[in-house]
């Protein structure tokens, strides 16, 4: 089998650790390639080459800069097969889903080509007697993020795009689940002239993630992953007096009215249940139907959808939805599930159990639906990141904006209806940061930014929009005054405007 190595410097190299990780195709169970896990060597090694390049690259015209990212896109669009079939082959999830995962990304790169514009400062004429004021916005030096395994080509794309256009380097440390897309991104950005040295992948396990969090020459991090990981890292890396943004998991709401287009509710929650084997933390795993009339019409509209799902590898271009990732995914699924039927949770349509002719060992689970669903169960309180959708039935409108607002996670959440007063006060009133109306899976585009509240979330700027460019960069403020403008003698108050 290929050993996948780092890619630092401008090419690939081989890992100093002597440790490698099997990689496995979901839909077969069988290992593919083995992935080299970084130590402190291997991360030396990224340093020292960002540290060398970076002061060019930031020194470089933000115009040549853009020019990059142009041609980045332009090759992303050209080698999009071949990024789709490589990222399905070790995540699993169908073409159509892996080409979006890869245009989301290039959406961010597409963004960042207004870098020019983006990375302006401001500027004062006359703030005082003779002053001028103004400020740039200048680059930390060197960034690094951290990326999981269920969307390998957009999360470190929103995290390098924004960092490198303003003239940042920066150190990727994808998901050792599925390391081939991201290696293969950094291949992509140096053809479109990217200078060696300015992004650098290590694949690697915590060895390498502390080692980024302690690392002294790094100024700021970005992860994204679980929680409890995400709140170590904010920690870690906060106490390191480094620049850090985290964001975890999440548990998504979405609220159907009774006045409600039950087909289209039905439809909206197929594709954001179920859509990439529910492996997204915009997933909408709850499904809230406000009476008992509108849960009945919404489970009958559900089951029948679920039940015809087309599961199947992603060389099967009629599939709806692959295997989950791992085969400790797969099982920490099924045990989920019989945890709901132990805490009296209501099976509609059981996924555990599923088998394909041909991928027998295949990390599959069916899609799964439960009912009657309270906010005391384990299935309600945890990410299950899975096929299963629970549906947690409302008496009332306040009763169902009750759950979002109570529950730890605050990452997405939307509300079904035709009811305008009711959709304005839904959006006002929710304590949850991304919020759809009608919109099942609320990811804003590139150009607004992206972040959940409360348990999802750690840190004061989210990921891609001007959040992205503020994180990366650091505003410094100047004052000028010339001869002409200074007044003999020394001055020893505070000086004021007066």
């Amino acid at each position: 089998m290929d050993t996948i190595g780092h890619f630092i410097g401008g090419k690939r190299v081989a890992g100093q650790s002597g440790r490698t990780a099997d990689v496995f195709n979901p839909a077969t169970g069988e290992a593919s390639s083995t992935v080299a896990l970084a130590n402190g060597a291997d991360l030396q090694a990224a340093v020292d080459a960002a540290r060398e390049a970076q002061p060019k690259w930031a020194a470089t015209n933000p115009q040549r800069r853009a020019r990059v990212f142009f041609k980045f896109v332009e090759l992303i669009n050209t080698h999009m097969d071949e990024l789709a079939a490589l990222l399905s082959s070790e995540h699993g999830k169908t073409i159509e889903d892996s080409k979006g995962d890869i245009v989301r990304g290039m959406e961010v790169a597409e963004f960042v080509c207004g870098i020019p514009h983006l990375q302006k400062g401001e500027f004062t004429e006359g703030a005082g007697p003779g002053i001028d004021m103004y400020s740039m916005r200048q680059p930390l030096g060197i960034g690094a993020g951290i990326t999981p395994f269920n969307f390998p080509a957009m999360i470190p794309m929103w995290m390098f795009a924004p960092a490198i256009a303003a003239g940042n380097a920066f150190i990727l440390k994808p998901s050792e689940r599925d390391p081939s897309v991201p290696m293969r991104l950094a291949e992509l950005m140096m053809e479109a002239g990217l200078p060696a040295g300015i992004l650098n992948v290590i694949n690697g396990d915590k060895e390498a993630v502390d080692g980024i969090l302690d690392h002294p020459d790094i100024s700021g991090v970005s992860f994204v992953g679980s929680t409890p990981i995400a709140r170590y890292v904010y920690g870690r890396a906060a106490n390191n007096g480094k620049r850090v943004q985290t964001f975890g998991g999440a548990k998504n709401h979405m609220i159907v009215m009774p006045d409600a287009d039950m087909a289209k509710a039905a439809d909206a929650l197929m594709g954001a249940g179920y859509g990439s084997a529910g492996e997204r933390c915009m997933a909408i795993s709850v499904a809230v139907p406000v009476g008992e009339e509108t849960a009945d019409r919404l489970v009958a509209a559900l089951a029948p959808k679920i039940e015809s799902l087309k599961i199947g590898p992603y060389t099967d271009p009629a599939t709806d939805m692959g295997p989950v990732v791992t085969k400790a995914a797969q099982e920490r699924i099924n045990a989920l599930v019989e945890k709901g039927i132990e805490q009296g949770a209501e099976l509609v349509i059981d996924g555990r159990g599923f088998k394909l002719q041909g991928y027998e060992n295949g990390y599959f689970v069916g899609g799964t639906l439960f009912d009657r669903v309270t906010p005391d169960m384990d299935i309600y309180r945890e990410e299950i990141f899975g096929p299963v959708l629970s549906v947690v039935r409302a008496k009332t409108y306040e009763d169902a904006i009750d759950l979002p607002m109570k529950h730890e996670y605050g990452n997405g959440v939307a509300i079904f209806t035709r009811d305008g007063d009711a959709a304005r006060d839904f959006a006002s009133r929710i304590n949850v940061g991304m919020v759809g109306i009608n919109v099942p899976i609320p990811t804003p585009l590139a150009y607004h930014s992206f972040g959940g509240w409360k348990a999802s979330s750690f840190g004061d700027l989210n990921q891609h929009g001007t959040d992205s460019i503020k994180f990366w960069t650091r505003t410094k403020t100047v004052t000028s005054r010339w001869p002409s403008g200074i007044k003999d003698g020394a001055e020893f108050s505070m000086p004021t405007m007066k």
